[in-house]
């Protein structure tokens, strides 16, 4: 009787972005998730940090939420205390970092370096680890996965707000015609919108059936 050969392992890829309904990531002068995250958003948050995930990011971003998950954990940080906790929080969560200018040691705990082209070294990832690879922050980088066919999810939270006068870090710039099938939503706090697609990138709008 053969045996079974066991499966390879497998990580899924995702993009998990949040952004106001026009299409910012954020806004200048607005607060963290433009000051309307609410207890259930917050809850689900801290469930989805408690899952088998791998954060994915880029120089900036690794600069800049270091440095804020460190400012967090004092006492005089001048972050809400839902702000302070979803950043200390990331400190205990395994971080690759893609990089050729940031240097080792990292100062953040539980972080990995790879200076090398990160389409490539995602393609591995997603052959060799377990789990799921998510994005935080770093359009680029996001950009360039979902260009490359290799985001498995696209998650997006849209929180209610416009931000054509403040808005900063257009989202969507860039990005190829994408394809996307809807696989979850839902609400939080009865404002804000969860989707989560299956994405695929297409050369153009799908040509008409002919009758």
């Amino acid at each position: 009787m053969s045996q079974s050969t066991p499966s390879e392992p497998s990580a899924t890829l995702m993009v998990d972005l949040i952004i106001s309904l026009d299409g910012y990531a954020s806004a200048e002068g607005w607060p963290g998730w433009w000051g309307l995250e609410g207890p259930e958003y917050l809850a689900w948050l801290e469930e989805e940090g408690k899952k088998d995930v791998t954060l994915l990011m880029g120089a900036t971003t690794y600069r800049v939420m270091s440095s804020m998950s460190d400012q967090a954990s004092s006492d005089s940080s001048g972050f809400s205390e839902e702000e302070g906790a979803s950043l200390t929080g990331l400190a205990a969560m395994p971080k690759i970092i893609f990089s050729s200018t940031v240097k080792e040691p990292l100062a953040w705990p539980n972080s990995e370096l790879i200076p090398g082209d990160a389409v490539e070294a995602v393609r591995e990832l997603k052959r060799t680890r377990t789990g799921t690879l998510s994005t935080l922050g770093s359009l680029s980088l996001c950009r360039s996965l979902l260009t490359a066919g290799l985001v498995d999810r696209y998650r997006l939270v849209i929180f209610p707000v416009i931000t054509g006068k403040t808005g900063s870090e257009r989202i969507f710039d860039g990005y190829p015609d994408v394809a996307l099938e809807l696989v979850d939503s839902r609400t939080f706090d009865g404002r804000s919108q969860l989707l989560e697609y299956i994405p695929r990138v297409i050369d153009g709008p799908p040509a008409s059936r002919q009758p």
